[in-house]
Protein backbone atom coordinates (compact mmCIF):
# COMPACT_ATOMS: atom_id res chain seq x y z
CA UNK A 1 0.00 0.00 0.00
CA UNK A 2 1.52 3.03 -1.34
CA UNK A 3 1.91 5.71 1.64
CA UNK A 4 3.30 9.39 0.90
CA UNK A 5 4.02 8.43 -2.68
CA UNK A 6 7.14 6.55 -1.91
CA UNK A 7 6.65 3.34 -3.67
CA UNK A 8 9.64 1.09 -5.50
CA UNK A 9 8.16 0.37 -8.46
CA UNK A 10 10.60 -2.55 -8.63
CA UNK A 11 10.70 -4.92 -6.00
CA UNK A 12 9.17 -3.77 -3.01
CA UNK A 13 5.40 -3.01 -2.30
CA UNK A 14 5.10 0.55 0.01
CA UNK A 15 7.48 2.43 1.31
CA UNK A 16 11.07 2.10 0.12
CA UNK A 17 12.95 1.54 3.95
CA UNK A 18 16.68 2.23 5.26
CA UNK A 19 16.93 -1.38 5.97
CA UNK A 20 15.14 -4.38 4.82
CA UNK A 21 12.51 -6.15 6.76
CA UNK A 22 13.92 -9.57 7.51
CA UNK A 23 12.05 -12.85 6.87
CA UNK A 24 12.76 -16.39 7.70
CA UNK A 25 10.98 -19.72 8.23
CA UNK A 26 12.67 -20.82 11.70
CA UNK A 27 12.76 -18.52 13.80
CA UNK A 28 13.50 -14.44 14.29
CA UNK A 29 15.04 -12.45 17.05
CA UNK A 30 15.26 -8.30 16.90
CA UNK A 31 16.40 -6.48 19.97
CA UNK A 32 17.47 -2.54 21.13
CA UNK A 33 21.14 -3.56 19.95
CA UNK A 34 22.47 -5.79 17.32
CA UNK A 35 24.52 -7.77 19.46
CA UNK A 36 21.94 -8.32 21.95
CA UNK A 37 20.03 -9.79 18.92
CA UNK A 38 22.50 -12.05 18.02
CA UNK A 39 22.92 -13.45 20.87
CA UNK A 40 19.15 -14.01 20.94
CA UNK A 41 19.70 -15.76 17.93
CA UNK A 42 22.49 -17.77 18.78
CA UNK A 43 20.46 -19.29 21.58
CA UNK A 44 17.84 -20.00 18.75
CA UNK A 45 20.27 -22.04 17.06
CA UNK A 46 21.42 -24.13 19.45
CA UNK A 47 17.99 -25.85 20.41
CA UNK A 48 16.87 -23.13 22.49
CA UNK A 49 12.91 -21.68 22.62
CA UNK A 50 11.86 -17.98 22.33
CA UNK A 51 11.78 -17.97 26.02
CA UNK A 52 15.12 -19.08 26.29
CA UNK A 53 16.67 -16.46 23.57
CA UNK A 54 14.66 -13.43 24.85
CA UNK A 55 16.02 -13.92 28.24
CA UNK A 56 19.60 -13.95 26.55
CA UNK A 57 18.78 -11.03 24.16
CA UNK A 58 17.52 -9.08 27.62
CA UNK A 59 20.26 -9.86 29.95
CA UNK A 60 23.08 -8.38 26.99
CA UNK A 61 20.93 -5.78 26.65
CA UNK A 62 21.75 -5.07 30.33
CA UNK A 63 25.39 -4.82 29.33
CA UNK A 64 24.99 -3.26 26.09
CA UNK A 65 22.83 -0.69 26.81
CA UNK A 66 23.42 -0.64 30.68
CA UNK A 67 23.02 3.12 30.33
CA UNK A 68 19.48 2.71 29.77
CA UNK A 69 18.80 -1.30 31.02
CA UNK A 70 20.37 -2.52 33.85
CA UNK A 71 20.95 -5.97 35.38
CA UNK A 72 19.86 -5.46 37.99
CA UNK A 73 16.66 -3.37 37.11
CA UNK A 74 13.19 -4.21 35.58
CA UNK A 75 12.21 -6.44 32.90
CA UNK A 76 8.47 -7.39 31.99
CA UNK A 77 7.53 -9.49 29.58
CA UNK A 78 4.62 -11.77 27.98
CA UNK A 79 4.60 -14.17 26.68
CA UNK A 80 2.73 -16.45 23.95
CA UNK A 81 2.95 -20.22 24.81
CA UNK A 82 2.31 -22.74 21.80
CA UNK A 83 1.05 -25.59 23.13
CA UNK A 84 -1.21 -24.06 25.57
CA UNK A 85 -2.31 -21.44 23.11
CA UNK A 86 -2.07 -19.24 26.05
CA UNK A 87 -0.81 -15.19 26.73
CA UNK A 88 1.58 -14.39 30.25
CA UNK A 89 2.76 -11.79 31.81
CA UNK A 90 5.78 -11.55 34.26
CA UNK A 91 5.60 -8.12 35.60
CA UNK A 92 9.60 -7.91 36.40
CA UNK A 93 9.23 -5.04 38.26
CA UNK A 94 10.08 -4.19 42.11
CA UNK A 95 8.21 -3.11 45.15
CA UNK A 96 9.33 -0.23 47.65
CA UNK A 97 11.08 -1.58 50.53
CA UNK A 98 9.51 -2.89 53.78
CA UNK A 99 11.26 0.26 55.51
CA UNK A 100 10.33 2.94 52.83
CA UNK A 101 8.29 5.53 54.80
CA UNK A 102 6.21 7.77 52.61
CA UNK A 103 6.49 10.74 54.59
CA UNK A 104 10.10 10.89 53.91
CA UNK A 105 9.58 12.44 50.24
CA UNK A 106 6.62 14.69 51.18
CA UNK A 107 8.26 16.00 54.37
CA UNK A 108 12.09 16.07 53.49
CA UNK A 109 12.03 16.52 49.60
CA UNK A 110 9.09 18.50 48.65
CA UNK A 111 6.88 16.11 47.96
CA UNK A 112 9.16 14.47 45.37
CA UNK A 113 11.04 11.47 44.79
CA UNK A 114 14.57 12.47 44.24
CA UNK A 115 17.71 10.85 42.17
CA UNK A 116 19.79 9.09 44.40
CA UNK A 117 19.94 5.68 46.64
CA UNK A 118 16.07 6.57 48.02
CA UNK A 119 14.65 5.85 44.93
CA UNK A 120 15.61 2.54 44.59
CA UNK A 121 13.39 -0.27 44.77
CA UNK A 122 13.82 -3.94 44.71
CA UNK A 123 16.02 -5.20 41.61
CA UNK A 124 13.32 -7.57 39.71
CA UNK A 125 15.53 -8.50 36.27
CA UNK A 126 17.12 -11.49 37.52
CA UNK A 127 14.07 -13.12 39.20
CA UNK A 128 12.47 -12.12 35.78
CA UNK A 129 14.61 -13.89 33.36
CA UNK A 130 15.05 -16.81 35.80
CA UNK A 131 11.33 -16.96 36.75
CA UNK A 132 11.19 -17.20 32.55
CA UNK A 133 13.51 -20.06 32.00
CA UNK A 134 11.63 -22.18 34.74
CA UNK A 135 8.59 -22.10 33.73
CA UNK A 136 8.77 -22.04 29.91
CA UNK A 137 12.46 -22.42 28.97
CA UNK A 138 14.58 -25.02 28.29
CA UNK A 139 18.33 -24.29 29.17
CA UNK A 140 20.21 -22.96 32.09
CA UNK A 141 21.06 -19.54 33.10
CA UNK A 142 24.59 -20.41 32.36
CA UNK A 143 23.83 -20.76 28.50
CA UNK A 144 21.59 -17.65 28.33
CA UNK A 145 23.52 -15.44 30.25
CA UNK A 146 27.08 -16.66 28.33
CA UNK A 147 26.90 -13.56 25.23
CA UNK A 148 26.18 -11.12 28.13
CA UNK A 149 29.34 -12.30 30.40
CA UNK A 150 31.41 -12.36 27.38
CA UNK A 151 30.34 -8.70 26.40
CA UNK A 152 30.83 -7.62 30.20
CA UNK A 153 34.30 -8.96 30.54
CA UNK A 154 36.12 -9.10 27.36
CA UNK A 155 34.14 -5.89 25.82
CA UNK A 156 32.05 -4.15 23.38
CA UNK A 157 33.13 -1.82 21.00
CA UNK A 158 31.15 1.88 21.98
CA UNK A 159 28.84 2.96 19.58
CA UNK A 160 27.44 6.69 18.85
CA UNK A 161 23.89 6.42 20.85
CA UNK A 162 25.67 4.96 24.32
CA UNK A 163 28.21 7.32 24.19
CA UNK A 164 26.28 10.09 23.25
CA UNK A 165 23.98 9.94 26.33
CA UNK A 166 27.03 9.13 28.26
CA UNK A 167 28.32 12.46 27.73
CA UNK A 168 25.23 13.72 28.26
CA UNK A 169 25.18 12.73 31.17
CA UNK A 170 28.74 13.00 32.39
CA UNK A 171 28.15 15.29 35.34
CA UNK A 172 25.38 12.80 36.95
CA UNK A 173 27.98 9.93 36.36
CA UNK A 174 30.38 11.82 38.30
CA UNK A 175 28.03 11.99 41.61
CA UNK A 176 29.21 8.59 42.52
CA UNK A 177 33.04 6.91 42.48
CA UNK A 178 31.67 3.69 41.23
CA UNK A 179 29.27 5.05 38.62
CA UNK A 180 32.22 7.22 37.31
CA UNK A 181 34.77 4.55 37.32
CA UNK A 182 32.74 2.51 34.71
CA UNK A 183 31.23 5.07 32.52
CA UNK A 184 33.98 7.77 32.53
CA UNK A 185 37.03 5.41 32.50
CA UNK A 186 40.14 7.35 32.60
CA UNK A 187 37.85 10.15 34.28
CA UNK A 188 36.13 11.05 30.76
CA UNK A 189 33.18 9.44 28.78
CA UNK A 190 34.49 6.81 26.19
CA UNK A 191 34.49 7.95 22.66
CA UNK A 192 32.94 5.91 19.35
CA UNK A 193 34.76 2.94 18.87
CA UNK A 194 36.49 2.37 22.07
CA UNK A 195 36.26 -1.01 23.89
CA UNK A 196 33.77 -0.67 26.24
CA UNK A 197 34.50 -3.10 29.51
CA UNK A 198 32.20 -3.68 32.56
CA UNK A 199 34.61 -6.22 34.66
CA UNK A 200 32.41 -5.82 37.72
CA UNK A 201 29.31 -6.68 35.83
CA UNK A 202 30.78 -9.64 34.00
CA UNK A 203 32.36 -11.30 37.53
CA UNK A 204 28.83 -10.70 38.83
CA UNK A 205 27.02 -12.68 36.21
CA UNK A 206 29.27 -15.20 35.86
CA UNK A 207 29.01 -15.91 39.99
CA UNK A 208 25.36 -16.48 39.30
CA UNK A 209 26.35 -18.90 36.18
CA UNK A 210 28.95 -20.54 38.94
CA UNK A 211 26.67 -20.97 41.86
CA UNK A 212 24.08 -22.49 39.27
CA UNK A 213 26.87 -25.17 38.24
CA UNK A 214 27.63 -26.32 41.58
CA UNK A 215 23.91 -27.38 41.81
CA UNK A 216 23.21 -28.77 38.79
CA UNK A 217 23.74 -32.34 39.88
CA UNK A 218 20.40 -31.95 41.50
CA UNK A 219 18.52 -30.84 38.07
CA UNK A 220 17.81 -27.97 36.06
CA UNK A 221 15.15 -26.54 38.39
CA UNK A 222 17.76 -26.92 41.52
CA UNK A 223 20.07 -25.12 39.09
CA UNK A 224 18.31 -21.94 38.41
CA UNK A 225 17.22 -21.92 41.88
CA UNK A 226 21.18 -21.49 42.78
CA UNK A 227 21.67 -18.51 40.31
CA UNK A 228 18.43 -17.06 41.27
CA UNK A 229 19.59 -17.46 45.39
CA UNK A 230 23.84 -15.42 44.14
CA UNK A 231 21.56 -12.80 43.45
CA UNK A 232 18.48 -12.31 46.18
CA UNK A 233 20.33 -14.37 49.11
CA UNK A 234 23.89 -14.95 48.48
CA UNK A 235 27.21 -12.64 47.71
CA UNK A 236 25.43 -10.04 45.70
CA UNK A 237 22.49 -9.84 47.85
CA UNK A 238 25.10 -9.18 50.46
CA UNK A 239 26.92 -6.40 48.83
CA UNK A 240 23.82 -4.54 47.99
CA UNK A 241 22.59 -4.51 51.53
CA UNK A 242 25.63 -3.39 52.98
CA UNK A 243 26.31 -0.26 50.69
CA UNK A 244 22.50 0.40 51.44
CA UNK A 245 22.79 0.29 55.10
CA UNK A 246 26.36 1.89 55.28
CA UNK A 247 24.56 5.21 52.93
CA UNK A 248 21.22 5.63 54.08
CA UNK A 249 19.11 3.43 51.36
CA UNK A 250 16.30 1.18 51.65
CA UNK A 251 16.85 -2.03 50.76
CA UNK A 252 17.01 -5.07 53.53
CA UNK A 253 17.89 -8.49 53.14
CA UNK A 254 13.99 -9.92 53.48
CA UNK A 255 13.11 -7.20 50.48
CA UNK A 256 15.38 -9.40 48.17
CA UNK A 257 14.89 -12.65 49.80
CA UNK A 258 11.31 -12.61 49.89
CA UNK A 259 10.63 -11.03 46.09
CA UNK A 260 8.87 -12.89 43.81
CA UNK A 261 7.71 -11.36 40.42
CA UNK A 262 5.24 -13.78 39.89
CA UNK A 263 2.86 -15.04 36.93
CA UNK A 264 -0.34 -12.88 35.96
CA UNK A 265 -2.80 -12.52 33.64
CA UNK A 266 -2.73 -9.64 30.06
CA UNK A 267 -4.91 -7.28 29.95
CA UNK A 268 -6.53 -7.55 26.12
CA UNK A 269 -9.26 -6.26 23.31
CA UNK A 270 -10.56 -6.82 20.43
CA UNK A 271 -9.82 -4.58 17.56
CA UNK A 272 -11.08 -5.01 14.20
CA UNK A 273 -10.23 -8.70 14.38
CA UNK A 274 -6.90 -8.81 16.14
CA UNK A 275 -6.42 -9.39 19.67
CA UNK A 276 -4.22 -7.13 21.51
CA UNK A 277 -2.95 -8.08 24.39
CA UNK A 278 -0.73 -5.82 27.38
CA UNK A 279 0.75 -6.26 30.74
CA UNK A 280 -1.75 -5.14 33.39
CA UNK A 281 -2.12 -1.52 34.83
CA UNK A 282 1.09 -1.39 37.42
CA UNK A 283 2.52 -0.64 34.18
CA UNK A 284 1.11 2.21 31.67
CA UNK A 285 0.12 -0.91 29.00
CA UNK A 286 -3.27 -0.64 29.27
CA UNK A 287 -3.16 2.67 27.98
CA UNK A 288 -2.50 1.02 24.85
CA UNK A 289 -5.85 -1.20 23.91
CA UNK A 290 -8.15 2.04 25.55
CA UNK A 291 -6.42 4.02 22.73
CA UNK A 292 -7.66 1.44 20.33
CA UNK A 293 -10.75 1.12 21.83
CA UNK A 294 -11.27 4.67 21.44
CA UNK A 295 -9.99 4.70 17.50
CA UNK A 296 -12.62 2.32 16.73
CA UNK A 297 -15.04 4.38 16.93
CA UNK A 298 -13.22 6.16 13.91
CA UNK A 299 -13.01 5.60 9.93
CA UNK A 300 -9.41 5.82 10.18
CA UNK A 301 -9.01 4.99 6.21
CA UNK A 302 -10.50 7.64 5.36
CA UNK A 303 -8.51 10.23 7.31
CA UNK A 304 -5.47 9.08 5.33
CA UNK A 305 -2.09 8.36 6.91
CA UNK A 306 -0.51 10.93 8.82
CA UNK A 307 -2.57 13.41 7.87
CA UNK A 308 -3.46 16.23 9.84
CA UNK A 309 -6.82 14.79 10.90
CA UNK A 310 -5.14 11.02 11.39
CA UNK A 311 -2.60 12.78 14.02
CA UNK A 312 -5.08 14.63 15.45
CA UNK A 313 -7.31 12.00 16.12
CA UNK A 314 -4.53 9.37 17.38
CA UNK A 315 -3.27 12.31 19.87
CA UNK A 316 -6.67 12.86 21.52
CA UNK A 317 -7.09 9.11 21.56
CA UNK A 318 -3.33 9.28 23.61
CA UNK A 319 -4.47 12.05 25.58
CA UNK A 320 -7.84 10.21 26.87
CA UNK A 321 -6.00 6.93 27.60
CA UNK A 322 -3.38 8.79 29.95
CA UNK A 323 -5.92 10.72 31.78
CA UNK A 324 -7.14 7.08 32.86
CA UNK A 325 -4.11 6.42 33.25
CA UNK A 326 -2.47 9.29 35.46
CA UNK A 327 -6.16 8.72 37.83
CA UNK A 328 -6.51 5.12 37.91
CA UNK A 329 -3.30 2.99 37.30
CA UNK A 330 -1.39 1.64 39.89
CA UNK A 331 -0.17 -1.70 41.83
CA UNK A 332 -3.63 -3.68 41.59
CA UNK A 333 -2.51 -5.28 44.74
CA UNK A 334 -2.69 -1.92 46.70
CA UNK A 335 -5.48 0.31 44.37
CA UNK A 336 -8.55 -1.33 42.76
CA UNK A 337 -8.34 -0.13 39.53
CA UNK A 338 -11.84 -0.72 36.94
CA UNK A 339 -9.84 -2.28 34.24
CA UNK A 340 -12.73 -4.21 32.68
CA UNK A 341 -14.72 -1.02 32.62
CA UNK A 342 -12.12 1.26 31.32
CA UNK A 343 -11.31 -1.38 28.32
CA UNK A 344 -15.50 -1.89 28.09
CA UNK A 345 -16.70 -0.47 24.13
CA UNK A 346 -19.89 1.22 26.40
CA UNK A 347 -16.80 3.26 28.36
CA UNK A 348 -14.80 4.03 25.23
CA UNK A 349 -18.40 5.28 23.67
CA UNK A 350 -19.11 7.84 25.94
CA UNK A 351 -15.15 9.00 25.72
CA UNK A 352 -14.92 9.03 21.97
CA UNK A 353 -17.58 12.32 22.08
CA UNK A 354 -14.51 14.34 24.19
CA UNK A 355 -12.42 14.05 20.60
CA UNK A 356 -13.42 16.74 18.94
CA UNK A 357 -12.40 16.91 14.93
CA UNK A 358 -10.60 20.60 14.59
CA UNK A 359 -10.05 21.19 18.38
CA UNK A 360 -7.50 19.67 20.81
CA UNK A 361 -7.64 19.70 24.44
CA UNK A 362 -5.33 22.30 25.90
CA UNK A 363 -4.14 19.71 28.29
CA UNK A 364 -4.22 16.32 29.34
CA UNK A 365 -8.48 15.63 29.27
CA UNK A 366 -10.09 15.06 32.49
CA UNK A 367 -10.15 11.30 33.82
CA UNK A 368 -13.50 9.38 33.06
CA UNK A 369 -15.61 7.48 35.42
CA UNK A 370 -16.74 3.88 33.64
CA UNK A 371 -19.64 3.66 35.97
CA UNK A 372 -21.27 6.50 35.28
CA UNK A 373 -23.01 7.71 32.39
CA UNK A 374 -20.97 10.63 31.95
CA UNK A 375 -17.87 11.09 29.52
CA UNK A 376 -15.93 12.58 32.48
CA UNK A 377 -15.34 11.70 35.73
CA UNK A 378 -14.32 13.31 39.62
CA UNK A 379 -11.65 15.29 38.93
CA UNK A 380 -10.08 13.86 42.13
CA UNK A 381 -10.16 10.68 41.18
CA UNK A 382 -6.25 9.31 41.54
CA UNK A 383 -4.56 12.78 42.72
CA UNK A 384 -3.87 16.18 41.12
CA UNK A 385 -2.17 16.90 37.83
CA UNK A 386 1.23 19.16 38.84
CA UNK A 387 2.36 22.70 37.18
CA UNK A 388 4.20 22.56 34.41
CA UNK A 389 7.93 21.80 35.93
CA UNK A 390 11.31 21.44 33.83
CA UNK A 391 11.70 18.70 31.61
CA UNK A 392 14.56 16.14 32.69
CA UNK A 393 16.44 14.85 30.24
CA UNK A 394 14.49 11.38 28.89
CA UNK A 395 15.30 8.07 31.04
CA UNK A 396 14.95 5.30 28.72
CA UNK A 397 14.91 1.28 27.88
CA UNK A 398 14.98 -1.17 25.16
CA UNK A 399 12.82 -3.82 23.94
CA UNK A 400 13.98 -7.61 22.71
CA UNK A 401 11.23 -10.29 20.66
CA UNK A 402 11.96 -13.60 19.71
CA UNK A 403 9.52 -16.09 17.92
CA UNK A 404 10.74 -20.07 17.29
CA UNK A 405 10.05 -22.62 15.29
CA UNK A 406 7.57 -24.00 17.96
CA UNK A 407 5.02 -20.97 17.45
CA UNK A 408 6.53 -19.77 21.11
CA UNK A 409 6.41 -15.84 21.29
CA UNK A 410 8.29 -13.99 23.41
CA UNK A 411 8.07 -9.90 24.10
CA UNK A 412 10.18 -8.03 26.80
CA UNK A 413 10.83 -4.61 27.76
CA UNK A 414 14.18 -4.59 30.16
CA UNK A 415 15.42 -1.12 31.68
CA UNK A 416 16.44 0.52 34.36
CA UNK A 417 19.06 3.42 33.87
CA UNK A 418 22.70 3.88 35.90
CA UNK A 419 22.85 7.80 35.87
CA UNK A 420 20.48 9.00 38.27
CA UNK A 421 21.46 6.20 41.01
CA UNK A 422 24.48 4.87 42.64
CA UNK A 423 26.12 1.72 41.42
CA UNK A 424 26.85 -0.59 44.04
CA UNK A 425 30.80 -0.71 44.25
CA UNK A 426 32.22 -4.31 43.33
CA UNK A 427 29.14 -5.30 41.42
CA UNK A 428 28.71 -3.65 38.25
CA UNK A 429 25.13 -3.41 39.24
CA UNK A 430 23.00 0.11 40.23
CA UNK A 431 20.01 -1.78 41.31
CA UNK A 432 16.89 -0.55 40.16
CA UNK A 433 15.58 3.32 40.74
CA UNK A 434 12.25 3.02 39.61
CA UNK A 435 11.03 4.86 42.50
CA UNK A 436 11.43 7.70 39.97
CA UNK A 437 7.98 6.65 38.69
CA UNK A 438 6.13 6.72 41.79
CA UNK A 439 4.21 9.31 43.24
CA UNK A 440 4.80 11.01 46.66
CA UNK A 441 1.10 12.66 46.62
CA UNK A 442 -0.41 10.09 48.73
CA UNK A 443 -3.83 10.43 46.79
CA UNK A 444 -2.14 9.31 43.71
CA UNK A 445 -2.84 5.39 42.77
CA UNK A 446 0.74 4.98 41.86
CA UNK A 447 1.80 6.66 45.62
CA UNK A 448 4.76 5.37 47.03
CA UNK A 449 3.63 2.95 49.52
CA UNK A 450 6.08 -0.17 51.38
CA UNK A 451 5.99 -2.99 49.39
CA UNK A 452 3.83 -1.61 46.30
CA UNK A 453 5.39 -1.40 43.02
CA UNK A 454 5.74 2.05 41.16
CA UNK A 455 3.52 2.44 37.37
CA UNK A 456 6.06 1.34 34.92
CA UNK A 457 6.63 3.00 31.50
CA UNK A 458 8.08 -0.28 29.97
CA UNK A 459 5.46 -2.07 28.82
CA UNK A 460 5.60 -4.94 26.06
CA UNK A 461 3.06 -6.15 23.71
CA UNK A 462 1.59 -8.71 21.50
CA UNK A 463 -0.88 -8.86 19.01
CA UNK A 464 -2.60 -12.08 17.52
CA UNK A 465 -5.32 -12.22 15.01
CA UNK A 466 -6.35 -16.20 14.85
CA UNK A 467 -5.28 -18.19 12.19
CA UNK A 468 -3.30 -15.24 10.37
CA UNK A 469 -0.83 -13.63 12.40
CA UNK A 470 1.17 -13.42 15.93
CA UNK A 471 3.35 -9.80 16.46
CA UNK A 472 5.30 -9.33 19.39
CA UNK A 473 6.16 -5.60 19.31
CA UNK A 474 7.32 -2.89 21.86
CA UNK A 475 9.98 0.14 22.03
CA UNK A 476 11.80 2.23 24.42
CA UNK A 477 10.45 5.91 24.59
CA UNK A 478 9.01 6.70 28.36
CA UNK A 479 6.09 8.20 28.04
CA UNK A 480 6.29 7.67 24.38
CA UNK A 481 6.46 4.14 24.15
CA UNK A 482 2.28 3.26 24.23
CA UNK A 483 2.23 6.24 21.22
CA UNK A 484 5.15 4.90 19.15
CA UNK A 485 3.99 1.29 19.67
CA UNK A 486 -0.27 2.48 18.80
CA UNK A 487 1.30 3.80 14.90
CA UNK A 488 3.45 0.95 14.34
CA UNK A 489 0.54 -1.45 15.17
CA UNK A 490 -1.93 0.59 12.82
CA UNK A 491 0.61 1.13 10.17
CA UNK A 492 0.60 -2.50 9.82
CA UNK A 493 -3.03 -3.72 10.54
CA UNK A 494 -4.48 -0.27 9.14
CA UNK A 495 -2.54 0.49 6.26
CA UNK A 496 -0.88 -2.80 5.30
CA UNK A 497 2.70 -2.47 6.10
CA UNK A 498 5.56 -4.80 6.90
CA UNK A 499 7.41 -4.51 10.05
CA UNK A 500 10.13 -2.71 8.82
CA UNK A 501 8.14 -0.18 6.72
CA UNK A 502 5.84 0.46 9.98
CA UNK A 503 8.52 0.96 12.01
CA UNK A 504 10.59 3.48 9.57
CA UNK A 505 7.28 5.51 8.94
CA UNK A 506 7.23 8.95 10.02
CA UNK A 507 6.44 9.58 14.18
CA UNK A 508 4.41 11.95 16.06
CA UNK A 509 3.64 12.09 19.93
CA UNK A 510 2.11 14.34 22.45
CA UNK A 511 3.47 15.67 25.75
CA UNK A 512 -0.09 16.99 26.81
CA UNK A 513 -0.08 14.88 30.50
CA UNK A 514 2.34 14.76 34.12
CA UNK A 515 5.51 12.91 32.91
CA UNK A 516 5.74 9.70 34.23
CA UNK A 517 8.63 10.28 35.94
CA UNK A 518 9.82 12.53 38.34
CA UNK A 519 9.31 15.61 38.59
CA UNK A 520 6.03 14.67 36.40
CA UNK A 521 6.32 17.71 34.68
CA UNK A 522 3.30 18.92 32.48
CA UNK A 523 3.56 20.50 28.87
CA UNK A 524 0.04 21.50 28.15
CA UNK A 525 -1.12 21.03 24.37
CA UNK A 526 2.87 19.58 23.00
CA UNK A 527 2.60 17.74 20.45
CA UNK A 528 6.16 16.61 18.57
CA UNK A 529 6.18 15.65 14.86
CA UNK A 530 9.41 13.97 13.03
CA UNK A 531 10.70 16.88 10.53
CA UNK A 532 9.03 14.17 7.27
CA UNK A 533 5.91 15.24 8.11
CA UNK A 534 4.75 18.10 6.06
CA UNK A 535 5.21 21.22 7.45
CA UNK A 536 1.56 21.93 5.88
CA UNK A 537 0.52 19.28 8.30
CA UNK A 538 1.85 20.77 11.04
CA UNK A 539 0.15 24.67 10.48
CA UNK A 540 -3.28 22.87 10.53
CA UNK A 541 -2.39 20.77 13.50
CA UNK A 542 -1.61 24.11 15.19
CA UNK A 543 -4.83 25.86 14.37
CA UNK A 544 -6.38 22.99 16.32
CA UNK A 545 -5.19 24.18 19.37
CA UNK A 546 -1.51 21.75 19.29
CA UNK A 547 1.25 23.61 20.22
CA UNK A 548 3.72 21.63 17.68
CA UNK A 549 7.29 21.58 17.70
CA UNK A 550 9.91 19.45 14.88
CA UNK A 551 12.27 16.81 15.91
CA UNK A 552 14.62 15.63 13.10
CA UNK A 553 13.78 13.80 10.40
CA UNK A 554 14.88 10.54 12.39
CA UNK A 555 15.24 11.01 16.18
CA UNK A 556 15.89 8.53 18.92
CA UNK A 557 13.53 10.44 21.35
CA UNK A 558 10.78 8.94 18.98
CA UNK A 559 11.50 5.02 20.43
CA UNK A 560 13.01 2.41 19.21
CA UNK A 561 10.11 -0.06 17.61
CA UNK A 562 10.78 -3.82 17.37
CA UNK A 563 8.31 -6.10 15.85
CA UNK A 564 7.99 -9.58 14.15
CA UNK A 565 5.05 -10.49 12.06
CA UNK A 566 4.73 -14.38 12.29
CA UNK A 567 2.09 -15.74 10.07
CA UNK A 568 0.50 -18.87 11.08
CA UNK A 569 -0.15 -20.76 7.38
CA UNK A 570 3.02 -20.13 5.79
CA UNK A 571 5.08 -19.85 9.18
CA UNK A 572 7.03 -17.02 7.89
CA UNK A 573 8.72 -14.80 9.85
CA UNK A 574 9.03 -11.01 9.40
CA UNK A 575 11.27 -8.46 11.91
CA UNK A 576 11.27 -5.17 11.79
CA UNK A 577 13.81 -2.99 13.77
CA UNK A 578 14.06 0.80 13.88
CA UNK A 579 16.97 2.68 12.69
CA UNK A 580 16.52 5.89 14.69
CA UNK A 581 18.81 3.58 17.12
CA UNK A 582 21.02 0.39 16.54
CA UNK A 583 18.15 -2.14 16.80
CA UNK A 584 18.60 -5.27 14.33
CA UNK A 585 16.86 -8.10 13.65
CA UNK A 586 17.80 -12.12 13.37
CA UNK A 587 16.42 -14.82 11.56
CA UNK A 588 16.32 -17.80 9.30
Amino acid sequence: MPIDGLTDSGSQEGPITLRPAIAGTRHMAVAGHYLAAHAAFEVLEAGGNAIDAGCAGGIALGVLQSELVNVAGVAPIIIYLADSREVVTISGLGTWPAATDPEVFRREHDGHVPEGILRTVVPAAPDAWITALRRYGSMSFSDVAAAAIRFASEGFVMYPLMADLIRANEEKYRRWDANAAIYLPGGSPPNVGDLFVQSDLGRTLQYMADEETAAAGRGRDAGLQAAHDAFYKGDIAAAIVRFHEENGGLLRAPDLANFESGIEPPVSIDYRGTRVYACGPWCQGPALPQALRLLDGFDLGAMGHNSPAYIHTLIEAIKLAFADRHHYYGDPRFVKVPMDALLSEAYAERRRELIRPDEAWPDMPPGGDPSAVAAIGPTHAGGHIPADAAQMPALDTSYVCVTDRHGNVFSATPSDTSNDAPVVPGTGLCPSSRGSQSWADPDHAASVVPGKRPRLTPNPALAIRENEFVMPFGTPGGDVQVQAMLQCFLNVVQWGMNPQQAIEAPRFATYSFPDSFEPHGNQPAKIKLESRIEETTASVLESYGHDVDMWPDWTWRAGSVCMIHKEWDTGIHTGGADARRPAYAIGW
